[in-house]
């Protein structure tokens, strides 16, 4: 039974039982037959105006409530577009504020679910397509290597450092998803601490030594002297610091330069830049350039290397100390990566 019948039932009973004791009433006062029919009509009409003012007055609430349960089934269909007229007594304009409210907050976080199933597939189709890459070339140089077809030195050396090659960037890529997930888990652990940061890209700079020879590309290195410390987890930031360095060397041309740059702004952040003298990006590609697995090649050949995952780290490290990161690119002439650290006061 709906609402407004249970409603009206229950003031027709009430008015019937206050009916039937006044006309005991009038009855027990011994009056006159005239006065006592004069009284009962007079009481009859007054229980007919309450009662149709009982329905009047009901009908605001009805029509509200049924509004509110029909776009309650609507939200359960998945349908998030509606939205519940202010209607009725002030408690149910209310009601229909805080459920429009509540109707937004679960369209984003619906909207939320569905673009983190979206990155999960792309995620997958990401991963397998750059597993099964490496482990199929892998997998026909093993098959060569086992029948035997291969007889001089120099070629078998040659598929040994393919094979080689290939199982580093797929741990390169394992190495990346699992730092990547344990950001996003929070599980990562981060206790900053004040640090110099020419050392760290002094650090960073021989980690990279040899990749920088083997491309010869010569290194312009720029620190104040009077650079304050940097409150960062070393670790992680040296971690950055290399992705985007080594990025900078993929799309860098032979004997090209690369700058890093620290800069002490007037806030209380630390700026440090790494420009290269590659081919630079469209805006399209710089909008795009932190997502997972974006890589400014349009195939997703290895032919750079890349995992496509290092800007997003590094952007998500930066993000959790508290800074910025951003890319600067003129096409032709080359990119500038950017981010920000707290300085340590």
């Amino acid at each position: 039974m709906k609402l407004r019948s249970q409603l009206m039932i229950a003031n027709g009973l009430s008015i019937g039982f206050i009916f039937i004791f006044l006309i005991f009433s009038y009855i027990r006062m011994f009056l006159h037959l005239e006065a006592i029919l004069v009284l009962t009509a007079v009481t009859l009409f007054a229980g007919v105006i309450s009662f149709l003012t009982h329905y009047i007055l009901t009908r605001p609430i009805h029509r509200a409530i049924r509004t509110i349960s029909l776009e309650t089934k609507e939200i359960s269909e998945g349908k998030f577009e509606g939205k519940v007229p202010a209607m009725g007594p002030i408690e149910f304009r209310e009601l229909a504020d805080h459920f429009n409210e509540m109707r937004g907050k679960l369209a984003q976080s619906f909207t939320r679910l569905q673009q983190a199933e979206m990155s999960r597939k792309e995620l997958v189709a990401n991963v397998s397509h750059d597993l099964r890459t490496p482990l199929a070339s892998i997998q026909s140089f093993v098959e060569a290597l086992q029948d035997g077809v291969i007889e001089d030195d120099y070629t078998f050396q040659k598929y040994l450092k393919t094979i080689s090659l290939e199982t580093g960037r797929i741990s390169h890529l394992i190495d990346d998803l699992f730092q990547l997930s344990r950001l996003d888990a929070g599980s990562e652990t981060f206790q900053p601490e004040p640090f110099h940061l020419d050392n760290l890209i002094l650090e960073t700079l021989e980690n990279q030594y040899v990749q920088l020879q083997n491309n010869q590309i010569e290194v312009s290195v720029h620190i104040p002297d009077k650079m304050p410390p940097v409150v960062i987890v070393p670790y992680q930031i040296k971690r950055v610091l290399i992705n985007i360095l080594q990025n900078a060397i993929r799309y860098s041309p032979t004997g090209s330069l690369i700058t890093l740059e620290a800069e002490n702004l007037s806030g209380e952040q630390v700026k440090v830049t790494v420009s290269d003298q590659g081919e630079g990006m469209i805006e399209e590609d710089m909008a795009a350039v932190f997502e997972r697995f974006y890589r400014v090649e349009k195939s997703r050949n290895l032919n750079y290397g890349g995992s496509g995952l290092g800007l997003s780290i590094a952007k998500s490290i930066v993000e959790m100390h508290g800074g910025s990161i951003g890319v600067e690119s003129t096409l032709g002439k080359g990119s500038m990566f950017w981010f920000t650290l707290p300085k340590y006061n």
